[in-house]
């Protein structure tokens, strides 16, 4: 099958801040001559290494926390940054070498709405689709129809600031649409929306790709990749984790219900206690939290509490998951998605 994304070892890395010298009354500042930190010096990585394949007409979705990545990969993939090293393709184009041809092929929907506030909506489409060389009356026409299907033709000739959040985003999609792009990127698309134009959004893209359209969204929302994605890559700190389907994926989830008990300190103390505790399949701690995979439930917890407290920790808060992405998610991250 004909791949709609390729990515070879993609990198990117951004220079670290330079260190703020002190200002004002009291401060200290850093004399010219001292060198900076080791650590200030090194570059932030983004990216590392990361190998996609997305093959046409796929739901392919990008998963992980803030900061994890999945900006700075569709900002490549879309041209608006530059990669450190390595290589991608979209729709058969070079993103660095043939970036021209890359943005006649995609559609871009961005995290947060930016239309024109000056303009009305119909206006807003046919003055991007000028930017793809296309005629206004065939603009006008394709706008209207893609309003109508969308669900917000009677919109047409209103101010941006009239619409509602989730109209303004549908808004985004169709201007995303109007050049009828090979691919689709949606960059958190439900960010900031009420849960009922979360599930009509929802709607829309299932339809956009039921069409036969690639599609290429990234989301830390665990519920969305799921009911969305043909395939889920799970990135953390600019790596590639995992990448399957969401029922493969699911199936690697650690067994056992994962127990996490939040301590008011340090949690490592109590690793070699809990490890002991019968019915423990595997024990884990990071900073304050303890994370249990049982395959007994609640029965464990009593113990558990007595295994903290006999190390001098108290028990503030406790909470259970059964086997799932999110399960899998901390087991390879560490971390949870929120």
């Amino acid at each position: 099958m004909t791949a709609a994304i390729q990515t070879r070892a993609l990198r990117k890395e951004y220079p670290a801040p330079a260190p703020r010298r002190g200002r004002g009354p009291g401060a200290s500042p850093m004399p010219a001559s001292q060198p900076r930190p080791a650590a200030a010096r090194g570059p932030i990585v983004a990216l590392d290494s990361l190998d996609l394949d997305v093959p046409q007409g796929e739901f392919f979705g990008l998963l992980g926390p803030n900061g994890a990545g999945k900006t700075t990969t569709i900002g490549i993939l879309t041209t608006r940054v530059r990669a450190t090293s390595g290589k991608a393709s979209v729709a058969g184009a070079d993103v660095a070498s043939d970036d021209v041809r890359v943005r006649q092929r995609i559609g871009v929907v961005p995290q947060r709405p930016n239309p024109d506030r000056s303009l009305t909506v119909i206006e807003n489409l046919e003055f991007h689709a000028a930017y793809f060389g296309m005629a206004l009356g065939t603009a006008a026409m394709r706008g209207h129809e893609l309003l109508e299907r969308l669900g917000i033709g009677d919109k047409a000739n209103a101010k941006v600031d009239e619409l509602s959040g989730g109209q303004q985003q549908r808004l985004m999609i169709a201007r995303a649409l109007i050049h009828e792009p090979r691919v689709l990127f949606l960059d958190e698309p439900t960010v900031g929306l009420d849960p009922q134009a979360r599930l009509a959004l929802w709607e829309i893209l299932r339809d956009l790709h039921a069409q036969g359209r690639t599609i290429v969204m990234t989301t830390h929302y665990m519920e969305e990749a799921d009911q969305l994605c043909d395939r889920l890559a799970i990135v953390d700190h600019g790596r590639l984790l995992a990448c399957d389907t969401p029922d493969n994926l699911r199936a690697q989830a650690p067994g056992g219900t994962l127990i996490e008990l939040i301590l008011d300190g340090d949690a490592e103390t109590v690793v070699e206690s809990a490890q002991i505790v019968p019915g423990t399949l595997r024990v884990e701690a990071r900073n304050a939290v303890l994370r249990v995979y049982s395959d007994r439930r609640g029965e464990v917890i009593p113990p558990l509490i007595r295994a903290a407290e006999a190390k001098g920790r108290t028990v503030l808060n406790i909470n259970l998951s059964t086997p799932s992405l999110e399960t899998l998610f901390v087991s390879l991250t560490g971390r949870k998605l929120d």
